[in-house]
């Protein structure tokens, strides 16, 4: 697989950010997606790293939905909340970016992303503002095209009327493999203001470990859609590989980033990324004895899980789970599991698409009902304003 761009600078020396263990699981399942089954058990989590300077939250905690926000919304994937108040919302079948009020539950369409072909689990998907939004109003996107799943960047101009609010799309990135499964689709700046993407293997299981595939990654951009600089191997975008479907990327308050991946049919997983860390796809699936690979934070048997976003609220990863319909909480000390995780919701919203900070001990959470997939109860998809310890 081409990259798009090649570094024409020295490459920095890494800064000493993130991270640590992990290994991961894959996209949301299709009948006869293969691999071997077994019976439905129990969220299981590492040994504790034995960090004495990191304490660890309680390790029970409460979910409290306060309200909801927006209601009626048609496959939303993305959420992305405005310096200023707002949240803007991702239609993954639609192509649309629409921003929501927070507080009345007003919506009002930005515009269509052109280029958007969606098929299958494919179509619009993550969505993050530039780390200089206040001054050049960037959304950044991911998208599957009609050849390929690419980032590219928009101007959003408030001014404009509703529909006409999105400028047209610069592509920074492209040559992501594309499938009817298996896009990835998650987007975020780090701390450390550079653009990284969790993509999928596409249903083509070899492209996870080949490194010069962009497929199965998790890659590590500058904004303007280059290799960023301290990546682990020089000129390359590839920050982590051997990953099946990676959908949730979260940092931690020491700058630590954690992943949650799609497994086959035996085990989801959430995992603490290491730049150059391989996460076992397809040669393992959850915990592995081979010391090649990372193991995970915390693995879940698929029907429980089949994760989403993840966010970090005062130590704790919440993760979004589809097929489990319920969200997860895992406590951390480190980059490590310091007690079982616990569920919550479950069931009662349906499918778990999307969790992102909210602030003040909360998050949004944004459902998946009406994406195509699984039988859920609810039958359409919502925001919630949820209140998480």
């Amino acid at each position: 697989m081409i990259v798009q761009r090649r570094v024409v600078t020295a490459v920095l020396a890494a800064t000493a950010l993130l991270l640590t263990a992990g290994c991961s699981s894959g996209g949301e399942r299709l009948p006869g997606d293969g691999g071997s089954t077994a019976p439905r058990g129990t969220a299981t989590a590492t040994a504790p790293s034995g960090r004495a300077s990191e304490s660890a939250p309680p390790a029970k905690g409460s979910v409290k939905v306060l309200r909801t926000v927006a209601e009626g919304l048609k496959t939303p994937w993305g959420l992305a909340p405005l310096p200023g108040g707002g949240l803007l919302v991702s239609s993954r079948d639609d192509g649309t970016i629409t921003r929501v009020d927070e507080k009345t539950g007003r919506e009002t369409l930005l515009g269509t992303v052109s280029g958007v072909a969606p098929e299958g689990e494919g179509g619009l998907l993550g969505i993050a503002l530039s780390p200089g939004f206040a001054s050049d109003h960037m959304i950044y996107a991911y998208f599957t095209s009609a050849s390929d799943n690419r980032i590219v960047r928009m101007l959003y101009d408030a001014g404009k009327p509703a529909g006409e609010q999105l400028g047209a799309p610069d592509t920074v990135f492209k040559g992501i493999p594309k499938g009817f499964i298996h896009n990835g689709g998650r987007i975020a700046f780090g701390p450390d203001r550079m653009l990284y993407a969790g993509t999928g293997e596409s249903g083509d299981r070899g492209l996870a470990q080949d490194r010069k595939s962009l497929g199965g990654k998790i890659l590590r951009l500058t904004p303007e859609g280059e290799p960023a600089p301290g990546n682990p191997f020089p000129g390359s975008p590839v920050y982590s590989y051997g990953h099946r479907n990676v959908q949730g990327l979260a940092w931690d308050s020491r700058q630590r980033l954690f992943a949650s991946e799609f497994g086959q049919d035996t085990w989801d997983e959430l995992n603490a990324i290491v730049p150059g860390g391989h996460y076992g796809w397809p040669d393992a699936e959850g915990r592995s004895s081979d010391s090649r690979f990372r193991n995970p934070v915390a693995e879940w048997h698929t029907d429980e899980a089949s994760p989403s976003g993840i966010a970090y609220v005062d130590g704790v990863i919440w993760m979004a789970a589809l097929k489990g319909e319920r969200l997860w909480r895992v406590p951390l000390r480190g980059t490590s599991a310091s007690a079982a995780p616990q569920a919550f919701l479950t069931g009662e919203y349906g499918r778990l698409r999307t969790v992102v900070p909210a602030g003040g001990g909360k998050v949004w959470l944004v459902t998946s009902n009406t994406d195509g997939r699984g039988k859920p109860k609810k039958a359409d998809d919502r925001v919630l304003e949820v209140s998480v310890r």
